[in-house]
């Protein structure tokens, strides 16, 4: 498909994905990254008591409370 034909088709509201490669797709600053954190014990347990909780793994419980706090700080400080 020609650039042309894709730019008309998208702004018909047509479906674009066939002419697109999503295999090789990537999300600029989203890609993952290995840390380690130490944590006390008492802290594990709590993380751990409420990802069960939440039927969640400790590893997204964290993610997710990290993600809120960082969201928050940006909307209060713009």
């Amino acid at each position: 498909m020609k650039a042309e034909e894709f730019d008309q088709r998208f702004d018909r509201g047509g479906d674009v994905t066939s002419a697109l490669d999503l295999d090789g797709a990537r999300r600029p600053g989203y890609e993952q990254r290995r840390v380690n954190v130490d944590f006390p014990a008492w802290m594990i347990e709590s993380l751990d008591r409420e990802a069960r909780r939440l039927g969640v793994t400790r590893q997204s419980i964290i993610k997710v409370w990290i993600a809120e706090r960082l969201e928050h700080r940006d909307t209060t400080t713009a």
